[in-house]
């Protein structure tokens, strides 16, 4: 049986190829580019959302992540239900003011519209 190391932070970090943080209110969206062992890249989406309990001196602060992770083979369905999910609620919220973001590299089949 192999024996796995536990890696440190700062090898994590080195499986980073890209990364953009997103702000939104009290949460980060930080999308990350990483490869994994057989330098197969993936998609790392992680949501920060901040949480502060108490008051004054007492106050404490945590960060409450969650973490998805999106795989190359997976990227066209995904970002077609992210598409019709936001439609749907363009639709239903008529929202008018939307941005087209056209990703690149993906031969510009996928448009998001998002809205703030």
């Amino acid at each position: 049986m192999e024996d796995f190391e536990k890696k440190s932070a700062a090898e994590l970090d080195k499986e980073i190829c890209f990364s953009k943080s997103i702000k939104a209110g009290k949460r980060i969206y930080y999308v990350d580019v990483k490869k994994n062992r057989k330098d197969e890249m993936f998609l790392a989406i992680t949501e920060s959302k901040k949480n502060v309990t108490g008051e004054g001196m007492d106050a404490k602060v945590n960060f409450e992540k969650h973490k998805i992770f999106l795989y190359q083979e997976d990227f066209q369905n995904f970002m077609a239900g992210m598409q019709e999910a936001m439609e749907y609620v363009a639709k239903e919220q008529g929202q008018p003011n939307s941005r087209q973001v056209e990703p690149s590299g993906l031969g510009g089949e996928i448009k998001i519209n998002l809205d703030f």
